[in-house]
Order: C-alpha cells, then sequence, then structure tokens
C-alpha cells in the first residue's frame, strides 16, 4: 500500500502541476472560454474511450507494467503541452494525456488486490490521499513555476520530470499484484468470450446506475475546477499564482479527509452513510457559490464542494469492488473510469454553455443540479446494495 500510494503521488504532483496553467496558458494562443472547456473535454474524450482497454490490459498482463506505461505516455504529454506554440498543439497534448490516463483506474484496482474487503475502504482512501497531495503539491508548483508570468514551459516540464520519476519508482520498488496464475486466468476467460459487452457486464454485477454516478460526480468536480478559476480571475483579478495556492489547499484538506479520516469514519458509519454526507457536503458548498459575493465566500464554496466531493471517490470505488467479482476487477475499474471521464466531458460543457447563457450565478446553478441528482441517489441507496462479492 504505500509503495503504490508513492507511486501514485508522484503521478499526481504532475498532473496537479498543470491545472492551475491551462486557463491561463491557452488564452495566450487565442483561446477563449469555451476554448477552455474544450480543453478540458478532449482530455476527458480520449481518458473515457481508452479507460477500459487499460483495465481490460491489466486484467490480462498485470497492474505494474499499464501503469507505467500510462506514465510514459504523461510525461510525453507534459512535454508536448510545454513546447506549444499554437492553439491546435494544445489540444493535442491534452488528447494524447487522456488516450494515456489509465492510471487511477488501474491503481485502484491493484489496491483492491491487495486488501481485503474490510480494509478496502482505507485503501482507497489512500488512493485518495495521493490525489488529495498531488493536488498540494501540484498547483502549488505550477503556480511557483510560473512565477505570475507568461511563460508556462517550465511548470510543463517539471510535470514531465516527476512522471519519469514515478516510472522509475514503479519499476524499482512496486511489485505485481496479479500473480501469473491469475493473469493467466484472466486471459483464458477475455478469450473465451463470456466476459461480453461492457454493458452485459454492468447488467450482471448490477452496477449499472452505480457506475452512472461517476458521470455525475466527476461532471460536478470538474464543472468546479472549470469555473472557479475564471471566476476569480474576472471577479478578483486572480492569476495562476493565486489559483494554484487556492487548489493546493484544498489538495492538503482532501489529504487530511482521506488519509486520515476515512478509515475510522467508515467503520463508525459505514460506506453509505459516509456517502451521503459527502454528496450533501458537496451540494452545501455550491449552495454557498450560487449566491459567494465577496473573496471569503467565493473560496469557501470551493473549499466545501470540494472536500465533500473529494469523500466519494473512494467510496464508489470500494462499493464498486465489492459488487465486482475478480476476474472483473480491472475492466470494472477502467470502465468506472470511463464513466468518470464522460463526466469530465459534460462538466465543462455544461458549465460553459451555462456561463455563456446565463452568467457565474447560473453555471453555479447548473453545477448545484447535478448534485442534486447525485444527492437523491446516495440517500436512496439501501445497505443490502453492497453486498460483498470480492
Amino acid at each position: 500500500m504505500p509503495l503504490l500510494f508513492g507511486v501514485v503521488l508522484l503521478d499526481l504532483i504532475g498532473f496537479g502541476i498543470v491545472i492551475p496553467i491551462l486557463p491561463f496558458l491557452s488564452p495566450q494562443l487565442g483561446a477563449d472560454k469555451m476554448d477552455i472547456a474544450y480543453i478540458i473535454v478532449i482530455y476527458a474524450i480520449g481518458a473515457g474511450l481508452f479507460a477500459p482497454y487499460w483495465g481490460r490490459l491489466s486484467d490480462r498482463i498485470g497492474r505494474k507494467p499499464v501503469i507505467m506505461i500510462c506514465l510514459a505516455g504523461a510525461a510525453l504529454s507534459y512535454v508536448m503541452l510545454g513546447l506549444a506554440s499554437q492553439l491546435w498543439m494544445i489540444f493535442a497534448a491534452r488528447g494524447f494525456a487522456g488516450i494515456m490516463a489509465g492510471n487511477f483506474g488501474v491503481a485502484s484496482a491493484m489496491m483492491a488486490d491487495i486488501t481485503k474487503p474490510e480494509n478496502r475502504a482505507k485503501g482507497m482512501g489512500m488512493i485518495g490521499a495521493a490525489f488529495g497531495m498531488g493536488l498540494v503539491l501540484g498547483p502549488l508548483l505550477g503556480g511557483l513555476l510560473s512565477g505570475g508570468g507568461t511563460s508556462f514551459v517550465l511548470p510543463c516540464i517539471v510535470a514531465g520530470v516527476m512522471s519519469v520519476l514515478a516510472i522509475i519508482a514503479a519499476a524499482v520498488f512496486l511489485p505485481e499484484s496479479l500473480s501469473q496464475e491469475k493473469r493467466a486466468a484472466n486471459r483464458a476467460h477475455q478469450k473465451s468470450g463470456q466476459q461480453g459487452s461492457i454493458l452485459a457486464m454492468l447488467r450482471s454485477t448490477g452496477n449499472r446506475l452505480l457506475v452512472f454516478q461517476y458521470v455525475l460526480h466527476n461532471a460536478s468536480v470538474s464543472s468546479i475546477t472549470y469555473l472557479f478559476p475564471l471566476w476569480v480571475g474576472d471577479l478578483l483579478n486572480w492569476s495562476a499564482r493565486e489559483v494554484g495556492i487556492v487548489f493546493g489547499v484544498q489538495g492538503a484538506l482532501i489529504a487530511i479527509l482521506q488519509g486520515g479520516v476515512m478509515g475510522p469514519a467508515v467503520r463508525g458509519l459505514g460506506e453509505i452513510r459516509f456517502l451521503r454526507i459527502g454528496v450533501t457536503t458537496c451540494l452545501l458548498g455550491l449552495v454557498v457559490a450560487v449566491f459567494a459575493d465577496t473573496m471569503p465566500l467565493m473560496v469557501a464554496s470551493a473549499f466545501i464542494s470540494l472536500s465533500g466531493a473529494t469523500l466519494c471517490m473512494p467510496l464508489l470505488n470500494t462499493i464498486v469492488t465489492y459488487r465486482t467479482p475478480n476476474e472483473l476487477r480491472g475492466r470494472m475499474m477502467g470502465t468506472t473510469g470511463a464513466a468518470s471521464s464522460w463526466g469530465r466531458v459534460a462538466g465543462p460543457l455544461l458549465a460553459g454553455v451555462n456561463l455563456a447563457l446565463f452568467g457565474y450565478t447560473g453555471a453555479w446553478v447548473g453545477c448545484l443540479l447535478i448534485v442534486f441528482f447525485y444527492c437523491i441517489w446516495a440517500w436512496t441507496l439501501q445497505e443490502r446494495s453492497i453486498e460483498r462479492i470480492a
């Protein structure tokens, strides 16, 4: 678990570095606010199309080699982004990054491989804590390395270096979680054609509605991370530096909540009750955003909504692994990764359209409505629906 945590952390530091700079890099090459949404979307489309492939490949050849392949692709994409001199190059770099973005689902499958059901929420929380710490150090580095200036080459190169370091760490220290026997059995299972389509897999495991929540969850989170830099840039005249600091502090909250709070809270409340708390907290943060008109309220709305949302993903991952047979685990986590990516397609597009038509208040109301339906599902979910089969 600590070794996997370290590899994911290095990867996500690199990912986090580019978060605060994209809304400021792209306009230099002629992008408007909708173009920035499209740049976010092109990444998500690539991930949505290819995440199931990476998950299924990890069932066949093992988690470790797939993680290393995706890390190499991430490193190359950051270099492409840093060298972009025309707008289409940013689209190409982010599209390629999305194609190679299979690590989160595969790492989650690896964590499920190495944890018993009673410890799985804690393990998924560690993956989430790595995500949070990556969002502490990454945006801070991105904001500081950009220096409030107009050149973003250095942050992108550093992001690529972090992915290379993650490759080295995985190669040297990370053990494979699937034995040769399990990989051979998974290959035989895939060749036999028993798996069927993704829809058939979701139907047989009873995960169709559960997987749809990944769409809603990531649509809301991606809307928040798309809107917030534009919101504070327009209303408060903030730069990438200030946005990076805010996302860095938020990342620290994520690390604390997922690394320190997740395990004890799940043991005391159970997965479903804690999930309800997370979704409801996210909803309350968006209510604050709708009415926020001062800097403290604007920043508080982001902290509240994102802190609530960050509690949810490890719990969704835990629940879906309970309901999935071992031989389908990689493919299922790849499918949830794809669903997450399609949410990241829908979120910025809807937020961008709402922003153009109704301004920031209307855009935040649209995001709130997405989380409202997510919240209804969480509060109607029954304990018996997460019977543990794996």
